[in-house]
């Protein structure tokens, strides 16, 4: 395995431990915070550098075209999922983006049955780049709760009552979240388009 693959596959090994520091309310959300922050921007980093190793050592195979989507289809349905639990995105919106994601894993499949290998699209690229940012709208609203809630001495859910300036940050960040998961929505969409005319064109 090569050490684009290795670092693919670490977001594929890190995903679960997203989810796991949100949900885990046992551990103390301060240092849980500080954990999810890092794992996001590895998971978002890692999708970045991993490619251009393959490609600058000549390592571009079908493997990792393969390899490389799926690790990004776990790691962000993850995070979205940790999301959804706990209210910040939007279940209508979640839905379409598992929707979109297993129904390119399938049109890859195909593909791959005819020995072809579909490759990253520009409607993906889009669509992945409004998933980061959604992600990190929405890890910085939860951050704010977290710290809202603590200063208050209860639930998460009292922030948006804290007077001052944390009121302020989490409503500005509470309107951004949910137009950004608009956004991830309608890309998600189009990104799908993208890739069933590239299918269609590949699959003879």
């Amino acid at each position: 395995m090569s050490l684009a693959d290795k670092i693919t596959l670490s977001r594929i090994i890190l995903a679960p431990f997203f989810f796991f520091f949100i949900k885990a309310e046992f551990i103390p959300r301060q240092p849980a915070i500080v954990v999810l922050w890092i794992l996001f921007a590895w998971m978002e980093i890692s999708d970045l550098i991993d490619g251009k190793i393959a490609r600058s050592s000549n390592h571009v195979d079908s493997f990792g075209k393969l390899f490389d989507p799926f690790a990004d289809v776990i790691s962000r349905v993850t995070y979205f999922l940790a999301f959804a639990s706990i209210g910040i995105m939007p279940l209508w919106v979640f839905l379409i983006v598992m929707y979109r994601e297993f129904g390119i894993l399938f049109l890859r499949a195909l593909l791959a049955l005819k020995g072809t290998a579909m490759g990253a699209r520009p409607g993906g690229k889009l669509k992945a780049g409004t998933y980061m940012v959604a992600g990190l709208l929405s890890l910085g609203l939860y951050t704010v709760q977290i710290y809202a809630s603590n200063m208050n001495g209860v639930g998460f859910g009292s922030f948006a009552n804290h007077p001052g300036e944390m009121a302020e940050i989490a409503s500005v960040l509470h309107t951004l979240t949910s137009i950004s998961y608009v956004v991830v929505a309608i890309a998600t969409v189009l990104s799908f388009i993208d890739y069933l005319v590239q299918f269609k064109k590949l699959y003879k």
